[in-house]
């Protein structure tokens, strides 16, 4: 094995510039606004939010596999930041070799170009920076152990599926320990060896200045909202971020070994920079990120539980039946309650349960609505519960098509117009509550209530 470090085309010992950061463990705090406690002196970077989970994994969260995650400053800066390069050639580069070059108790970055050449990136501490690491792995170096999302909020909250496509060590966020506290999104995490190991099929270059780059194999894809996270927000544009932080025009598929074009981060929004409303996509599961002053601006469970107690108060009433509908408590799941709200999703008349007006012929599910004779799902509605994915506090007015979620008008709005990353090639808009893919003209309905009658 060769260091080489006279040759005029290898670099040997190059010190690189200070860039981005990498990965450990957090500490982990409830919901927004409900009176998470800190010392003094603590900060709060933001939360990771899970989409598809309404609030709580089906079997509860556990640790380091739950819906959300607060990262906050570490007691000890944990960042790393790149430090030394170096080019191995060898007839016989392999994995095992590489990584026993690299030391043990030392970050690095190993990209295996062919079987006779390898590029090795050593990080160094980084007293600036803390870093929060996820992924499908349940290793101690995970912070957040994200598995995979089936709609309807069912992913496995257990255990590791099989058949996965979400990376063991997915990606990793470095945050500033000092203001403004910012956090920056990278592909890839480090191993129990402290490695990041880019093999010979994955998708890797050498950059213009010289230095390496790559890709994982089904990628970390960002967007950044127009207008931030907020009324007027709009969808940005899905990129896809490398190991090293830079963004990238999508790829032809989802693990295509060929990259994207570069996208210049002079551009607005065009960076790694994590943006209130910012949305991570690990091929199987998609996190929300909410800064600490976004989550300010967001409702408390206890809002919503207002909002439900106002709805239940004005006693609104089935129009056939003519009896008074209530909408269940936030932590009720799964089990309808006899005086729940069901509602017609291609109109929005909202009734209580019925077992008439089925139309087989148009499809199993579908019913007609004894009001107006449109045909379409009859579903129990439920009040979205994770209140990180709120605009704003307004009256829950808008359900989700077909799955019956209620929220504000501007939630159901914005989310329904979100595409989000599925398998390879498509992007599907979904409610953000359970992961349920929209249906209808517009994905989501005004809901028609009957007013008591005495």
């Amino acid at each position: 094995m060769v260091l080489e470090g006279s040759s005029a085309d290898a670099v040997s010992s190059q010190t690189l510039d200070l860039r981005r950061t990498c990965a450990k463990a957090s500490q982990i705090f409830s919901s927004p606004g409900e009176g998470f406690i800190l010392n003094k002196d603590a900060v709060k970077y933001g939360e990771l939010i899970v989409l598809g989970y309404n609030g709580s994994l089906a079997n509860g969260d556990k640790g380091r596999r739950r819906s959300r995650l607060a990262l906050s400053r570490r007691p000890k800066a944990n960042g790393v930041k790149p430090d030394v390069i170096h080019h191995i050639s060898t007839p016989l580069v392999s994995k095992a070799r590489v990584e026993a070059l690299s030391n043990k108790g030392q970050h690095s970055i190993s990209y295996t170009l062919s079987r006779s050449h390898s590029v090795i990136v050593e990080y160094t501490h980084d007293n600036e920076t803390d870093m929060f690491q996820i992924g499908r792995s349940t290793e101690s170096m995970i912070d957040f152990v994200v598995t995979d999302t089936a709609p309807g909020g069912t992913g496995n909250s257990d255990g590791q599926s099989a058949q996965s496509t979400i990376s063991r060590y997915a990606c990793r966020v470095i945050c500033e320990r000092g203001p403004p506290y910012t956090a920056r999104i990278y592909a890839a995490g480090f191993d129990a060896s402290r490695n990041i190991f880019l093999g010979e099929r994955a998708a890797k270059w050498r950059t213009p200045d010289g230095l390496m780059d790559g890709l994982t194999t089904n990628g970390v894809l960002v967007m950044h909202p127009t207008g931030g996270f907020s009324e007027d927000s709009l969808p940005g544009v899905w990129r896809e971020i490398s190991v090293c932080g830079n963004v990238y025009a999508l790829r032809e598929s989802r693990s295509a070994q060929q990259r994207g074009k570069l996208v210049c981060s002079r551009v607005e929004n065009e960076s790694n920079v994590l943006q209130d409303g910012s949305l991570i996509d690990l091929c199987g599961a998609t996190l929300l990120w909410r800064t600490t002053e976004g989550l300010q601006r967001t409702p408390t469970l206890k809002q919503l539980e207002t909002l439900r107690q106002e709805i239940n108060a004005a006693r609104p009433q089935c129009p056939v039946g003519f009896n008074t509908l209530v909408f269940p408590s936030l932590a009720q799941r799964e089990v309808v309650e006899k005086k729940q709200p069901w509602a017609y999703v291609n109109c929005g008349h909202v009734h209580g349960y019925h077992n008439w007006g089925f139309r087989k012929e148009k499809g199993e599910h579908e019913r007609e609505c004894p009001m107006c004779r449109r045909v379409g799902p009859y579903v129990p509605l439920w009040l979205g519960c994770e209140a990180g994915l709120y605009l704003d506090a307004g009256q829950p007015s808008h359900a989700f098509c077909p799955c019956g979620h209620v929220c504000s008008e501007r939630t159901v709005k914005y989310w329904s117009q979100i595409p989000l990353p599925h398998g390879t090639h498509a992007f599907h808009a979904a409610c953000p509550f359970c992961g349920t893919w929209l249906t209808g003209e517009q994905g989501q309905i005004k809901l028609i209530f009957q007013g008591p009658v005495d």
